[in-house]
């Protein structure tokens, strides 16, 4: 019996004993590469496998019932040796023995950019231009553990947070991670609504049955937006035997919400309670330090040349890591448009610009009542903001009245100074200047200037 011939036995031997999802992930993709003896009875057996990843999931899950088969069909006792070779076999067994066994680094790396182009994910969103700072570091390490091991160090993980954290770049981050060590493996991406209206459907065309078979074989299944499936009693009957499938047979699930499972309103106490079994991880805003690195990392990967100065004078005015991005592609076809390089000067115009069309946006507030809460919030009296005297505890907070009066309100610069103790639209300049300087480096006064905004504009 031929090497060949001997393995084609074993694969048909635990395709019986295997669902079919499991078998083609991680059985079928494999190859035996020799079979040595060593002594009477006794012969060791080298299998090849197609990644670091495939291999070691094959030995913490299959090795015995592999060992078991090729006993049982050798009459020896087996010593399995995995390896690590990445090659290509037939898309079905039985391995034929005319198929190229190996494949090339090139070939490799065509099927991994396949398999991001199948799964829909951005090629950027990896964990190498993914900012870590203190408010993502628990996540993120908990995202490269399951990303390393997946199915054994979280097999559920469940992040939550604020609209622009970072939710979704960590999340395709792992999936790229994953999809490198083993480019076939079964990986599905997908939001809340996208599972919801694909459930509909195949409701609607009485066609469920290719849909359980596509989500419930499934190796890990990530899914954004999970909050979406609350309310909707069919599709959280599906998510909730979907979500048992795949955990039943060590797979890997994600999700993604803006809320925590208890926050969620409509979703039921059995998903509940799976999800808060899970690894929970809230990813907070980003602080003024992981803007600035969100900027420098975007820019690199945009080839444009970002002064520190100016990623500082962003990220202390923009404070949604969402808002950067979009921020930064402005800055740079201003720049290309103007054909100049990026300067502070030409990121205080568009600061400008921005603050005019959010203020616009915002609830109204008359600026007394702004000079009125910024006093409240150093607990001093709008009378002492509005008069003449210059103590240096009265002066940081009228400036940063000025500069809220000017960026948020776009007053005029001799109406600002007429309303904190008349001074003229010099001294007006030099304290909004001031204040935009000491946001980039001062985090007590980034945090002043947060608190006070949101007591204005809730």
């Amino acid at each position: 019996m031929t090497t060949a011939q001997l393995w084609k036995t074993v694969l048909s031997d635990l395709e019986v004993s295997l669902s079919h999802g499991n078998f083609m992930t991680w059985m079928a993709p494999t190859h035996l590469v020799r079979v040595q003896q060593v002594d009477v009875g006794r012969q060791i057996v080298e299998i090849a496998c197609s990644s670091a990843y495939h291999k070691q999931f094959i030995e913490e899950r299959y090795v015995g019932q592999i060992k078991e088969a090729l006993d049982r069909i050798t009459k020896q006792n087996n010593e399995l040796v995995l390896t690590v070779a990445s090659f290509t076999a037939a898309p079905s067994v039985p391995i034929s023995e005319a198929a190229p066994l190996f494949r090339s680094e090139d070939t490799f790396a065509q099927l991994y950019h396949d398999a991001v182009l199948r799964v829909r994910l951005r090629e950027d969103f990896t964990f190498e231009t993914f900012a870590v700072s203190s408010s993502n570091e628990m996540a993120h390490a908990a995202a490269q553990a399951v990303a390393k091991s997946p199915g054994r160090a979280y097999n559920l993980l469940y992040i939550y947070g604020g609209v622009g954290v970072g939710k979704t770049h960590l999340t395709q981050a792992i999936c790229h991670v994953m999809l490198k060590d083993h480019p076939d493996l079964s990986l599905i991406y997908c939001t809340g609504e996208e599972f919801t209206n694909e459930i509909i459907e195949a409701i609607r065309r009485k066609e469920t049955h290719p849909f359980k078979k596509k989500y419930r074989s499934a190796s890990a299944l990530f899914i954004d937006d999970i909050q979406f499936i609350a309310g909707k009693a069919t599709v959280q009957e599906e998510f909730f035997h979907t979500f048992n499938a795949i955990q039943r047979e060590g797979g890997q699930v994600v999700l993604v919400s803006d809320q925590p499972p208890h926050a969620i309103d409509g979703l039921e106490d059995r998903l509940r309670s799976r999800f808060e079994g899970g690894l929970i991880i809230d990813i907070q805003q980003p602080n003024f330090e992981l803007r600035t690195a969100i900027l420098l990392i975007k820019a690199r990967t945009l080839h444009v040349t970002l002064p520190i100065d100016a990623a500082k004078l962003i990220s202390a005015n923009v404070e949604s890591a969402r808002k950067l991005e979009g921020f930064l592609t402005r800055l740079v076809s201003e720049a290309r448009l103007r054909n100049q390089p990026i300067s502070e000067e030409l990121v205080r115009g568009l600061l400008s610009n921005l603050n005019d069309r959010e203020a616009r946006l915002r609830p109204t507030a008359r600026p007394k009542e702004v000079i009125h809460i910024v006093a409240a919030h150093f607990n001093l009296k709008s009378s002492i903001l509005e008069g003449p005297k210059r103590l240096k505890i009265y002066v940081g907070p009228r400036h940063l009245a000025m500069y809220i009066l000017r960026m948020d309100h776009h007053l005029p610069l001799e109406e600002i100074g007429g309303l904190l103790g008349g001074r003229d639209h010099t001294t007006v300049m030099h304290a909004i200047e001031k204040i935009s300087n000491e946001l980039s480096d001062s985090e007590s006064l980034r945090i002043d200037l947060s608190t006070i905004r949101k007591k204005i504009y809730g």
